[in-house]
């Protein structure tokens, strides 16, 4: 499968595709891949009181932004068009949402967070963001 969505299909084209519906387009938008690198990375350095666990959170962070947009943006494709920047930009979002609904650090710093609200962002995000369209309508 590839990691486009795909909104529209061409009628005269030589292979058919079939365009993405609401659960693909969920399952496309989420970068999995780079919130499982979190996770492993997170975990390994809350096992470890002997670093700056905030900072280095943080850095690792900020690294899987930048891995998550190059990543979606830079993925080998199926067909030769690439995944949109603003399909990039959206599963940066993606993993932002998802990361702090994971919770602890770093994100336990900030003064207003709470673990719930995460979780409520999280669930909002991803049932809103299949709904965004990436190509205009064209008119006829």
């Amino acid at each position: 499968m590839s990691r486009r969505i795909i909104e529209t299909q061409l009628e005269a084209s030589e292979k058919p595709s079939e365009v993405d519906g609401y659960l693909d387009k969920i399952m496309k938008y989420i970068p999995s891949e780079t919130v499982g690198v979190w996770i492993t990375i997170k975990t390994m350095i809350e096992g470890n009181n002997d670093i700056p666990q905030s900072a280095v959170l943080w850095g690792i962070f900020i690294f899987c932004l930048f891995l998550t947009f190059a990543y979606i943006r830079l993925l080998p494709s199926e067909s030769k068009d690439k995944p949109s920047i603003k399909q990039a930009i959206i599963s940066v979002g993606a993993f932002i949402v998802w990361t702090i609904a994971i919770g602890g650090e770093p994100f336990r710093a900030i003064s207003w967070y709470h673990p719930v609200y995460g979780s409520i962002l999280m669930i909002l995000y991803t049932a809103f963001i299949p709904l965004i369209p990436l190509e205009q309508p064209k008119l006829s």
